[in-house]
């Protein structure tokens, strides 16, 4: 028997057919007009509290910021809209930064050896205490600051050199996209389809299907919990035996 020969699901599942699935698990169907406008807002808030549930590690990317002496902060912004990102290589142009995750202080970027020195990532009450912010040297810590608009990174000790050869190397989660149009794919890997199914029905349950509204998030919860463990990051697992001495 013939199989379809493709695994590119979701590459070809449109967004309205999201919503599609969503409203029939609602009861409702040939739905048409403002109920789409209800479903990409509802598929839109989600995915917001996704992120703020820490379910969008797919988005995870990487950079180089260009540290320039005696320059402490350097600002990402949402969009080019808003302003110009601090500048990156590999890649540049970084916007829509939602947070840090990790940061290391790299030596001879640019030749055939290179070395990683780990920072700190500091909270505001611990950069709030250093007496002299301006001190230069190399960096070995690092303060995020989140706004509404754009993500800023405090350096300390401020850099004391601009060599092409030394940055800051970057680990960062991105926002996660909007809905958009109803004819977009959705910015997301195939094993998070059932629970964005799921969460979007029981989202739409709470306008229009209210008896539905407990087993729908029982599911959702369900499939999130799924998502969120496939979405880690493994490692290896090592079994040590523990050795035994008779008498001892």
């Amino acid at each position: 028997m013939a199989t379809s020969g493709t695994n590119v699901f979701e590459n070809t599942f449109p967004i309205d057919e999201i919503f599609e699935e969503a409203y029939e698990r609602v009861g409702m169907r040939d739905v048409t007009g403002y109920h789409l406008t209800s479903a990409r807002r509802s598929l839109n808030i989600m995915l917001q509290e996704w992120a703020n549930r820490g379910l969008h590690y797919w988005e995870l990317s990487e950079t180089n910021i260009d540290l320039i002496e005696g320059q402490a902060e350097y600002t990402f912004f949402r969009a080019t809209t808003d302003g110009t990102s601090a500048v990156t290589t590999a890649p540049s142009d970084v916007y829509g930064v939602e947070d840090v995750l990790e940061m290391t202080f790299r030596s001879d970027r640019t030749q055939t050896s290179q070395t990683d020195s780990s920072m700190t990532k500091i909270n505001r009450s611990t950069y709030s205490a250093i007496s002299n912010k301006l001190s230069k040297g190399t960096p070995n810590q690092y303060y995020v600051q989140r706004f509404i608009d754009k993500v800023v990174v405090t350096f300390y000790p401020t850099p004391d050199s601009t060599a092409a050869t030394k940055d800051a190397h970057m680990y960062f989660v991105k926002r996660i996209q909007d809905a958009g149009v109803y004819t977009n794919t959705v910015d997301l890997p195939y094993r998070f389809v059932p629970c964005m199914v799921s969460g979007l029905a029981y989202y739409l349950s709470q306008k229009y299907s209210p008896e539905r509204i407990q087993n729908l998030k029982l599911l959702y919860e369900d499939e999130f919990q799924r998502a969120l463990t496939e979405d880690g990051s493994s490692s290896s697992t090592y079994l040590t035996p523990q050795t035994y001495y008779p008498g001892a």
